[in-house]
C-alpha cells in the first residue's frame, strides 16, 4: 500500500525502552510496505492520558507495563485483544462523531507472534507440543496471549505461576510433570540478567521445551539452566519479530511474507551478539580484538584493562599484592557488568575459564572464540601467573576449558588475518 509520501509516525510505548530492538525490526519491515518513522516513546503512567489523547502518532506498539493500562483509551478492539484482555497494538482510525475525528483501535499481535514461535519450535524439534501440562510464569499481558494460544492448541492443563495465585514460585515443583515451561515475566531481562523464575529445572523430567519470551539477553539464566539439563530452550526473538510483522501489516494495511521473519531475527542477532575472545595469556586477544572491533565498527573492551583502570593499578600489581583469588573476584564483577551489554568485542583474561561462574556470564549474550596459539610463541612478560605456574602447567588446566567453553576455535596467524577469519565465521553463523 502506498502512502501520500509523508512519513507516518509509529512507535513503541513503554516505561523503559532504551535497549529495545523494535526500531531495528520496523526499519526492516518498512522496506516491505512503505517507509515510515518508528520511534521510542518512554512514558510514565501519569503521562499516558495526554500522550494517548493528543500524541503525534498514527499507531503504536505497547509493551510492559502498559498492555492493560491502555485499554480504557481504546474505543474498539480486535477479537485477539478481546480474547486476551490485553492490547499491544494501537492505531488511530477516523470517525467524524469523535471529538477530534479519530478514535483508538486496540489489537493484540502477541497471539500471532507466539503461535509463530510454537510452530517454529515444533518444526525444529520435530515434535507436537499440543496437549499435556504447561507451566506459565507470570500473569501479565504476554501471559494472557500465551494462555489463549495454548487453549486453542488443546493443552489439557495450563498452570499459571505468580506471586498472587494458588501456584507460586515456592510450590511450582509440585508440577514437575509439565511438558512445556514458558516464562512471560521480566525475570532475567536486561539489565537484571542472571535472575530466573526457578532455582532448578532438575525435577522437570517430562519437559519437552522451555520458552523464555525475553530476547535480551539472548540466553537468559533460565535458558542456560535448560541447556545444562539437556532441555531444548528458545528465547522470544522470533515471537518479537513475528508480532512486529503483524503489527506492521495493521499499521500499513499491507501483507508481509512470513519468510522475512527469520532473516530479521538473524540480522538482529548479528548486530547485538557480543564477540568474546578467550585464550592463553599472550596469545594476542587484545590486538586481535582491537582490529576486529575496527573491522566491524564495534566497541572494544579488554577485561584486564577495564579492571586496571577501575583499580588505578596494573593487573600484575593486583595479583602480586592481593593474590589471584582477589583478582578473580574483580574479574567476575567486571564480566557481570560488561557482558550484559550488546554489540561488543570483548577480550577476556587468560584465566577467565578457571571460574565456572564466568561461563554463563560470557554466554548469555555472546559468541565465544578460542584464540589458539602455540605455547612456544607466548610471551611471559608482565604475566605473574605464567611466570609462577609455568605456561605448560597453566595450559594443562586451561586448554580443555577453552575448547569446552568456545563456539569456535581460531588458529592465530597474522593479527589482521586472524581478525578477518573471526569476522567471517561470525557473519556466516547468521546466514
Amino acid at each position: 500500500m502506498a502512502n501520500s509520501g509523508i512519513k507516518e509516525k509509529f512507535g513503541l510505548l513503554g516505561k523503559s525502552l532504551s535497549h529495545s530492538y523494535s526500531p531495528i525490526i520496523h526499519a526492516e519491515l518498512a522496506k516491505e510496505t512503505y517507509l515510515y518513522d518508528y520511534s521510542i516513546f518512554e512514558k510514565k503512567e501519569d503521562e499516558l492520558d495526554e500522550f494517548l489523547t493528543k500524541g503525534d502518532f498514527k499507531g503504536l506498539n505497547v509493551t510492559i507495563p502498559y498492555k492493560k493500562t491502555v485499554i480504557p483509551f481504546c474505543k474498539s478492539f480486535s477479537d485477539a485483544a478481546l480474547a486476551t484482555g490485553s492490547v499491544n497494538t494501537i492505531v488511530k482510525k477516523s470517525d467524524e462523531e469523535e471529538p477530534h475525528g479519530i478514535f483508538l483501535y486496540g489489537d493484540n499481535t502477541d497471539c500471532y507472534g507466539f503461535s509463530y514461535l510454537l510452530n517454529k519450535i515444533e518444526k525444529k524439534l520435530n515434535i507436537n507440543l499440543s496437549g499435556g501440562k504447561a507451566l506459565i510464569f507470570g500473569d501479565g499481558g504476554s501471559s494472557l496471549a500465551v494462555r489463549t494460544v495454548l487453549s486453542q492448541m488443546g493443552y489439557e492443563k495450563i498452570i499459571i505461576v505468580s506471586r498472587k495465585g494458588p501456584v507460586f514460585y515456592d510450590n511450582v515443583y509440585e508440577h514437575s510433570d509439565a511438558a512445556l515451561i514458558i516464562n512471560t515475566t521480566p525475570l532475567g531481562m536486561f539489565p537484571k540478567t542472571g535472575e530466573s523464575p526457578v532455582e532448578s529445572l532438575r525435577v522437570f523430567n517430562n519437559c519437552k521445551a522451555i520458552i523464555d519470551l525475553i530476547y535480551n539477553p539472548a540466553k537468559t539464566e533460565l535458558l542456560l539452566m535448560a541447556e545444562a539439563e539437556g532441555i531444548p530452550g528458545f528465547n522470544g526473538l522470533s515471537m518479537l519479530v513475528a508480532q512486529a510483522k503483524r503489527s506492521s501489516e495493521i499499521f500499513t494495511d499491507s501483507i508481509i511474507n512470513d519468510g522475512l521473519i527469520e532473516g530479521i531475527c538473524a540480522k538482529i542477532s548479528s548486530i547485538t551478539q557480543n564477540i568474546i575472545l578467550i585464550g592463553m595469556p599472550g596469545c594476542g586477544k587484545t590486538s586481535i580484538g582491537r582490529t576486529l572491533a575496527e573491522l566491524m565498527n564495534r566497541k572494544f573492551i579488554d577485561i584486564d584493562e577495564y579492571i586496571a583502570n577501575k583499580e588505578s593499578r596494573e593487573v600484575k600489581d593486583i595479583i602480586t599484592n592481593e593474590g589471584e583469588e582477589y583478582f578473580r573476584r574483580l574479574e567476575t564483577e567486571a564480566l557481570t557488568v560488561i557482558c550484559k551489554e550488546s554489540s561488543l568485542v570483548i577480550a577476556s583474561g587468560g584465566g577467565v575459564v578457571t571460574q565456572e561462574v564466568n561461563k554463563n556470564i560470557l554466554r548469555q549474550n555472546g559468541i565465544i572464540f578460542y584464540i589458539d596459539r602455540d605455547i612456544s610463541e607466548l610471551s611471559l612478560e608482565g604475566r605473574p601467573l605464567s611466570l609462577k605456574e609455568g605456561l605448560n602447567a597453566l595450559a594443562k588446566i586451561r586448554l580443555p576449558l577453552y575448547s569446552e567453553w568456545s563456539d569456535y576455535t581460531t588458529k592465530v596467524t597474522e593479527i589482521k588475518e586472524t581478525a578477518i577469519k573471526i569476522k567471517k565465521s561470525f557473519d556466516e553463523k547468521w546466514k
